[in-house]
């Protein structure tokens, strides 16, 4: 076909641009598509990176170290070898001390509590009028006067009991029975043994009590009740000795802290002052004779007679 022909058939190609309108919305359309691509992609990573983070923290945790496990185990090991070393205490040995708590608590019925051992007319006769009188006092009562006495009294009878002398424990419950210097401390020391006795007896029976019981031949008073049920339970002198005279010591602050009147600080600070008193008289009881019996505290003799003519009296002696 001749050229010409060819030129005259071929149609021009028209490139037509859109208007300027339409180029713009064309090219805000790509920016918001390119957005949403870019957003999408990085919610997609932040899925894909929060999804292990969540399976590490819904993990069990690590297992402990070795050697805090083993430290673990030693401590418990050294703990449980303490335990059995010298801090244990055997079956009897707890028994002992269980015993000794309940029998010389003020809670035991044995009516404590209503005896002062002439403290009260002391109190008005003033002799006691503050902690540190009170405390003069109880030392001499306890060093020199019923306190010394009735500690003697009380491991003379636990021996004779303990090794089934009656002859010898009927001769000491009666010489502690006449050893009282007034009317009314032999009502308070006869009342008390008796019913520290009775409550033995009636929660506290072991073999041997009874027999032990009708060897004292007359009233038995509180010290050598005591010393009688605690030989019977086999429960050791010197401890029983300790919780005798802090049990006798309690009572008479006890009676000192409602006459005086004293507050619950003022009466601890004095049983702690009493300490050393207490200690030292158990340990004159226990070694001494029944030739070493005496009393030197002659105004607290007099305060007990005294205390029987009160024109007005809270306790009964």
């Amino acid at each position: 076909m001749p050229a010409a022909a060819m030129a005259t058939r071929r149609k021009p190609i028209r490139i037509t641009m859109p208007p300027m309108t339409t180029h713009r919305t064309i090219m805000a359309a790509t920016v918001l598509t390119m957005t949403t691509i870019i957003m999408t992609s990085t919610a997609i990573m932040t899925t894909i990176t929060a999804i292990p983070m969540l399976m590490t923290a819904s993990k069990a945790p690590a297992r402990p170290r070795r050697r805090t496990v083993a430290r673990a185990r030693a401590v418990k090991q050294a703990a449980a070898q303490q335990i059995s070393g010298h801090d244990a205490m055997n079956e009897s040995e707890a028994a002992a001390l269980y015993r000794l708590m309940t029998w010389l608590s003020p809670s035991f019925p044995v009516g404590a509590f209503s005896y002062s051992s002439g403290i009260e007319w002391a109190v008005e006769a003033g002799d006691i009028v503050d902690a540190a009188s009170l405390r003069d006092w109880l030392a001499a009562m306890l060093g020199q006067g019923p306190g010394f006495c009735d500690g003697v009294f009380l491991a003379h009878a636990h021996r004779a009991a303990s090794s089934r002398d009656d002859a010898g424990l009927r001769d000491i419950a009666e010489l502690a029975s006449a050893f009282a210097p007034s009317r009314e401390r032999q009502l308070e020391t006869s009342a008390q043994g008796r019913a520290f006795i009775d409550m033995a007896c009636a929660a506290w029976n072991c073999d041997g009590l009874d027999r032990m019981v009708s060897c004292c031949d007359g009233p038995i008073v509180y010290p050598i009740a005591v010393g009688v049920v605690s030989a019977a339970h086999a429960i050791p002198l010197a401890p029983t000795m300790q919780a005798f005279l802090h049990a006798l010591t309690s009572n008479w602050i006890s009676a000192g802290a409602r006459l005086i009147p004293l507050g619950q600080t003022d009466s601890q600070r004095v049983l702690a002052l009493l300490e050393p008193a207490v200690a030292s008289t158990a340990k004159r009881a226990l070694q001494a004779s029944l030739e070493d019996l005496g009393s030197a505290t002659f105004r607290a003799d007099l305060a007990s007679m005294r205390h029987e003519t009160q024109y007005t009296r809270l306790f009964r002696s």
